[in-house]
Formats: C-alpha cells, sequence, structure tokens
C-alpha cells in the first residue's frame, strides 16, 4: 500500500491526463503538465542534494510551484517545514531554530530575510530560489531538466511511520510548536475527508487555505487558487472570491469564519447565487449561527459544515449548518455543538487538570454533560511535537492497551447522542472564588444581544481569585449609545447563574485575531489590555 499522497498526481495524470488540475491569477494546468513539472522539480531538487529525512522550510506563494514542490519533497521522503509567515518575525525565528532545517525554499522577500536576519544559519545547507536568483540561493529552473512524459525520477520507499511534515501551530495560545505529520497521517486525513463529505473526482475546489490543497489531486479535484491575500482571509475582497466561485463552477469551498462574515456583509440583501457550491467547509474558530444562515442564503444546492479539529488532530468531528441552526441551544450557554467524531476517531473527555497525565484511565474520565477536556485518539492523530519534551509530556497521554492520545487543551462535553460540544480553551477558563467560567458559554450569553459583533471574556489576575471581565465589540452599526449597551448587558447577566458575578464591561474597536484565520480571538492579548483598563 502506497502511503504517499504525492504519488496520486501521478495517477491522476495517468487516468485523467486533460483534467485541469490548477487554476490560479497566473496560470491553468491539466495533471499531465502539473505531473510533468512537478518531476521536473523533483530531478533538480535531487541534483541539488535534496534527500530523504531532510527538513525543508517552504515558503512560497499558493500556486503551480507551492504544489510541485511540495509534492517533490514528499516523492523525495523529505520533510515539508510548513510555517505561517503571519506569526511574526520573532516566532518565525523561535519556530525555525526548533525545526533546525537543512534546506529553505522560499520567495525572494523570505530568502532575503533568511539571509539577513541569520534564520537557522547553524543548520541551514541549501538555500534555494524558485523564481528569480539572489540572495545567496540556488536558482531552481537552473536545474530544471528535460523529462520525458510519464517519468517520475527518484522516487524514495516511503514507510507509514516515516515523517511527512513538520506542521507548526499558529501560537494564537502561545509559542507555536511544530507538529510532526508522518505519511500514514495524511493519508488517513485525505480518506476522511473524502468519506465525509462523499467528495468525488472531477470536483472543483477553492483554496483559500493553501494546505488543504495538497489533497486535491489524490481527491481527483481542480484546484482553484483566487486573488487573494492567503495571510489575511479576514480582509479578502468578497468580489473576487465570488467571481472565482462563479467562473469556475467551484463545487467545494473551504473559508474561515471570518473571510465567510466578509462575503456576507458585502452581499447580504442581494441575490447572490451560488448554485454550483456542493459544500462548504469553515473551521478555525466557532462561527455564528447568523453567518451560517446568511451564506447559506447562497447556496441553493449546498450546505455548509464545521469540521473541528486542530493542527495536530485534523478532523476531529463534523456537524451541518441545517443541524446547527435546528438545535436548541448550539451557541448560547451550552457551549458550542461541533458535531460526532468522524470514522475512526475516539473521543473521550477527562477532569479539568493542567497536569500532564501518563496514562488515560477510566477513572480519570467525567461522566455525559459534564465538561472536561477532551482527549482524541485515531490514524489522523499526531503523536508528538517536534523536539519538544515537555510539550509532549503535557499534550500527550498513553491509551488503555496501545497507541498515544492527544489532550486537546480543548473544554467540552459529550451529550447523550454522541455529539461534541466545545466550550473553549482549558487556557481561557477563568476561575474566580465563585466558580469556573468557561470563555464560549459564557460568551453565547451576552452574544445575543443585537448591538454586539462579539465578545471575550478574560480573567484579571491569578487563578483562584481571578476577576472576570467581558470584552466587547460591537457592530458598525450600532445606534445605541455604550452607556445604554452596558446596562443591558449586565441585564442580560443577571439571567444566569454563571454569569451573574460578571459586572466588568469594557468595549474595544476590534479584537486581535490569530494570523491563519482571522478568527480565533487571542485573549491572552486581551486580558493584558484589560488589566491596565480596569
Amino acid at each position: 500500500m502506497d502511503y504517499n499522497i504525492a504519488s496520486h498526481l501521478n495517477l491522476r495524470a495517468s487516468s485523467s491526463p486533460d483534467q485541469i488540475a490548477l487554476i490560479s491569477p497566473k496560470r491553468c494546468l491539466t495533471f499531465s503538465q502539473l505531473e510533468s513539472y512537478t518531476n521536473r522539480c523533483c530531478e533538480a531538487l535531487y541534483r541539488i542534494g535534496i534527500r530523504k529525512g531532510m527538513r525543508t522550510v517552504v515558503m512560497l506563494k499558493p500556486g503551480r510551484d507551492f504544489l510541485a514542490i511540495c509534492f517533490s519533497l514528499l516523492q523525495l521522503g523529505a520533510v515539508i517545514v510548513f510555517l505561517d509567515p503571519g506569526m511574526g518575525r520573532k516566532n518565525l525565528e523561535k519556530c525555525l531554530k526548533m525545526a533546525a532545517p537543512q534546506a529553505f525554499i522560499g520567495v525572494p522577500l523570505a530568502l532575503f530575510a533568511c539571509r539577513i536576519f541569520g534564520w537557522s544559519s547553524d543548520s541551514l545547507r541549501i538555500r534555494i530560489a524558485v523564481d528569480r536568483p539572489g540572495w545567496g540561493a540556488i536558482q531552481l529552473k537552473s536545474f530544471l531538466p528535460q523529462i520525458k512524459k510519464g517519468t517520475s525520477p527518484h522516487e524514495t520507499v516511503i514507510q507509514p511511520l516515516d515523517t511527512a511534515a513538520i506542521a507548526f501551530t499558529s501560537g494564537s495560545t502561545g509559542v507555536p510548536k511544530g507538529v510532526v505529520y508522518s505519511h500514514k497521517m495524511f493519508r488517513a486525513q485525505y480518506r476522511q475527508l473524502r468519506d465525509e463529505y462523499e467528495i468525488l473526482a472531477g470536483e472543483v475546489d477553492l483554496a483559500t487555505f493553501p494546505l488543504f490543497s495538497l489533497f486535491d489531486p489524490a481527491l481527483g479535484v481542480t484546484t482553484v487558487f483566487p486573488k487573494m491575500d492567503f495571510s489575511r482571509p479576514g480582509h479578502i475582497y468578497a468580489p473576487n472570491i465570488i467571481e472565482a466561485i462563479q467562473k469556475y463552477r467551484v463545487t467545494h469551498v473551504f473559508g474561515s469564519p471570518a473571510l465567510l462574515k466578509r462575503i456576507v456583509d458585502h452581499y447580504q440583501g442581494t441575490r447572490l447565487c451560488l448554485d454550483s457550491v456542493k459544500r462548504v467547509l469553515t473551521a478555525g474558530a466557532p462561527v455564528s449561527k447568523k453567518v451560517l444562515r446568511d451564506f447559506g442564503n447562497f447556496l441553493h444546492n449546498g450546505e455548509i459544515f464545521t469540521p473541528y479539529g486542530a493542527t495536530e488532530a485534523l478532523p476531529v468531528s463534523s456537524i451541518s449548518a441545517s443541524e446547527v441552526l435546528c438545535l436548541e441551544g448550539s451557541g448560547g450557554s451550552a457551549g458550542v455543538c461541533v458535531g460526532r467524531p468522524f470514522n475512526g476517531v475516539k473521543v473521550s473527555v477527562l477532569n479539568i487538570s493542567d497536569e500532564p497525565i501518563k496514562v488515560l484511565e477510566s477513572r480519570l474520565c467525567v461522566t455525559v454533560g459534564e465538561i472536561g477536556e477532551l482527549v482524541v485518539s485515531g490514524p489522523n492523530v499526531s503523536t508528538e511535537y517536534f523536539g519538544l519534551s515537555v510539550a509532549n509530556e503535557q499534550a500527550k497521554i498513553l491509551l488503555n492497551g496501545a497507541g498515544i492520545g492527544h489532550r486537546m487543551g480543548d473544554l467540552g462535553y459529550l451529550d447523550d447522542k454522541g455529539r461534541i460540544w466545545f466550550c473553549g480553551r482549558k487556557s481561557h477558563r477563568v476561575v474566580t472564588p465563585q466558580g469556573i467560567l468557561f470563555s464560549v458559554p459564557t460568551e453565547g450569553v451576552f452574544n445575543q444581544h443585537p448591538n454586539v459583533a462579539r465578545t471575550a471574556l478574560v480573567g484579571v489576575g491569578i487563578p483562584p481569585d481571578q476577576k472576570p471581565v467581558l470584552c466587547v465589540e460591537l457592530k458598525k452599526t450600532k445606534v445605541k449609545k455604550r452607556k445604554t449597551i452596558r446596562a443591558e448587558l449586565l441585564e442580560l447577566a443577571d439571567f444566569t447563574q454563571s454569569t451573574r458575578n460578571i459586572r466588568c464591561i469594557l468595549f474595544r474597536k476590534s479584537f486581535p485575531v490569530d494570523v491563519r484565520h482571522n478568527s480565533k480571538i487571542l485573549r491572552e492579548k486581551l486580558a493584558k489590555w484589560a488589566e491596565t483598563r480596569i
């Protein structure tokens, strides 16, 4: 059995050579053409010195080169290091130091930064420029050979547990960590997505999150890269996204909640019809019922799904917008329902603890309906962080029998129908003398206010004596004064036992958010800001 998902490109080029594989603002390629270019890149990288196991940073813009280079590295058995440039220079430097890459493939700006700031100077041996040469980098194009159609040079024997990639977390809850992806893990993810959402060969995917595009050739799906800044999905120009969907008859869309909201805000009240779209996946942060309902109005033949997961475990569960909108309580004080686990994924709920736990024992688990820490296991779950023994002790747990589970760092519970309800990050709970407040259920109480765009609960002080503070971001169309809104929010607090002790409310024009999806609120930064305001 071939566990290398890169091999699927060759299979697609053989079975459907003339099917369009890639569409971007600059070019359009068939599977045959993409395979030919990938094989040339693979040969060039081998000539330059890339070998199996070599950790290689890839910092390229989404498009032909990104796909071809990634598939080439997978064919060679090299380890791709994925970094999000939007995480900031300091975090980038920390990640590069942790990864200790031997090779770096990037755009000119990334290579310039690598040289000027001395990124990974102790470990880097090879720097490669795909486009223009410079900054001491080797130009890939000068090594590109002419290869006969159908050949695939220097394919390496891949074992299921060989490391395929190191994908760094966004760092939204601390220093980014390198998640180890095996080839077996990639294969499991692709099969789970295919089976759960019934994705068929010949479909067209709008790839607003580039890493997901690596699964498209395995699925036999055409990849469309729209005109956008992929590091700022919450700031897209909505007509560019809609134009791509309509022009190329897109059937599958992945978009963060912030991206969907931008489209809703721009087209609300219009007769926009996205009749080609069969499904929309949105993830990265909880998505409001309003966005699900409003965006769903554009889909005459499609459905929205909200898969839940993390870089360490993706996907974990999924739920359709239809079920969410009919489900009483989701998005309010009960938390957010994120659906049932994917096939092959097992979910347990542990008593809340900040201490390492070696073995998952039944006595540590809570009962149905009780909030605890979510623990997941399955073939798509990473078993380790790269070079971080302390983080592994904190997040990894031995299962009864065999295998390793991952402590999500998320709080939630299972209902009597086997569905997962998300209640926020463990690190975001606020521990007061009166009890514990969980971020998502608490915010759900206040988010129902018609003038509120969103809220964020933070704690000021040290547990168990924290003071709960509610940060509020108002809608741009607000008409009431802040004094009036504050009074109404305090009235809402009195209706729920757990929120009655929230008496401090702070307004802020906009919340800081994560760099990857522009949707996840950075509550740690808000807490520091709130401390200076109360």
